[in-house]
């Protein structure tokens, strides 16, 4: 996908296989000794998922474009109807592949979300919030560890208040760990979580529909 041109869509191909064929897994015929092996392959395929999108076509009151940077970066800007490219409400470059289609704004409009995968097994949730000094970044990884394996994704807004919706998978000491989270907006801070999405009542409420359909951390 960073190549480019046909790589693009190369990447686009891969993806949907490997969810395809996660999908496919039978789980009633995995052994004990399959679990862990199939756990840490759902996380890789959900650390990569955005790639199997298409890149949108850009769209709404604040949206994400993309452009090249210094040789092997991508710049992330954020525009509104009053701020192009060429003067970005937010700009920062990146080595990392960056997933346009994964881009959610908040219903009042003040916060987006946006995927980025540095590595291969490794995908993180950029948090944009605008404030009085302008819009600041802040990045949430899958777990407070080394980069390694795992994936943080978007789950949903919670209606009329300040918290966001978060699932993550990672392998945490040796095992994939999987949370479904409360985000605190003003904190960044998570202030519930389950292991069940149905086990936290926010998730049962407001999961995000496409989210639902999309991910992985469901199987």
């Amino acid at each position: 996908a960073r190549s480019g041109g046909a790589g693009v869509g190369a990447a686009q191909t891969s993806a949907r296989r490997a969810l395809a064929e996660l999908a496919a897994i039978n789980k009633s015929e995995l052994t004990d000794d399959d679990q862990a092996e199939y756990a840490e392959t759902a996380v890789r395929v959900g650390a990569a998922r955005w790639a199997a999108e298409p890149a949108p076509t850009p769209a709404g009151r604040v949206v994400v474009q993309t452009q090249a940077g210094e040789p092997g970066q991508t710049c992330v800007l954020l525009t509104d109807a009053n701020h192009g490219p060429q003067a970005p409400l937010q700009r920062r470059c990146t080595y990392a592949s960056v997933w346009p289609a994964s881009a959610r704004l908040s219903p009042d409009g003040r916060t987006l979300v946006l995927a980025v995968q540095p590595l291969e097994s490794w995908l993180e949730l950029w948090v944009y919030r605008a404030s009085a000094a302008g819009w600041q970044l802040d990045v949430l990884p899958p777990a407070a560890t080394d980069p390694g394996l795992g994936y943080v994704e978007f789950a949903g807004w919670v209606p009329g208040l300040p918290q966001m919706l978060l699932a993550r998978e990672a392998r945490i000491e040796g095992r994939v760990r999987r949370s479904f989270e409360l985000l605190d907006m003003n904190t960044l801070t998570v202030t519930r979580h389950a292991a069940a999405p149905q086990s936290l009542t926010p998730f049962y409420r407001w999961q995000d529909a496409l989210w639902k359909q999309q991910t992985v951390s469901l199987r």
